[in-house]
């Protein structure tokens, strides 16, 4: 997808690297953000439906794709792992991390399937007044990507109000920091699954990183998400 590849890169990197997310503004239009959002309505498109309240996990539900993926959701994976492939790979070095991963998103789910990790990951989530979405992490197994995207498909203001997105970064010995996400609709934000190498006055260390929803105070938000390793 050319629009990816020609997103601004190295500051994307920077952002990452010094705050933890990046913003990326505009990168669906309002009409495919709206046809996204609609596809929740159709079940033949989704291997699983999760009530979050059940599990704990906050309020509110989400759903995962099947495989074939819908061609928009399977095009922005493909195009966005790439370019984060490259800053993943840095990453990993940089904490003395052993995994590296393929230049190929294909390549990189032959390891997942070979690990026991053949189902889809990506998923579109929906939020109503009251729900929110507790602090988490999105690991589905031993193979973990350390980075993957959220996309807004509705519009703060018109179709819900609260519901913003929330990153928190715990470092050793040190209180926690949020980060909240400023999103429109057809805004997406880069952010780490778990952790994310800091340089420190002793040389790199790692923090943890969990991501979450405060709640809606009224409407309705869907958010696509797009995760790169696939579940067990």
């Amino acid at each position: 997808m050319r629009r990816v590849a020609e997103l601004d890169w190295p500051a994307i990197e920077a952002e990452l690297d010094e705050f933890g997310c990046a913003l990326l503004p505009g990168l669906l239009s309002p009409a495919e953000c709206a046809r996204l959002a609609a596809s929740y309505t159709e079940p033949a498109l989704f291997r699983s439906r999760v009530v979050m309240e059940r599990h704990g996990f906050g309020r509110g539900e989400y759903q995962y794709f099947a495989y074939p993926l819908p061609a928009p959701v399977a095009a922005l994976r493909r195009a966005f792992y790439q370019p984060l492939a490259a800053i993943a790979n840095r990453w990993q070095a940089a904490l003395g991390l052993a995994p590296r991963f393929p230049a190929e998103h294909a390549d990189y789910l032959t390891q997942c399937h070979a690990a026991g990790q053949p189902r889809p990951t990506p998923l579109l989530l929906q939020y109503r007044a009251g729900d929110y979405n507790c602090l988490h992490q999105d690991l589905y197994g031993d193979e973990v990507f350390p980075l993957q995207v959220a996309v807004l498909l509705s519009q703060p203001g018109e179709d819900f109000d609260g519901g913003q997105f929330v990153l928190t970064e715990q470092r050793p010995r040190m209180q926690s920091r949020a980060e909240v996400v400023p999103l429109t609709r057809g805004d997406a934000v880069v952010f780490p699954v778990a952790q994310r190498p800091v340089s420190g006055g002793r040389g790199v260390y790692r923090v943890n990183m969990r991501h979450g929803v405060s709640r809606l105070l009224s409407g309705r938000r869907h958010t696509l998400g797009l995760i790169f390793h696939d579940a067990s």
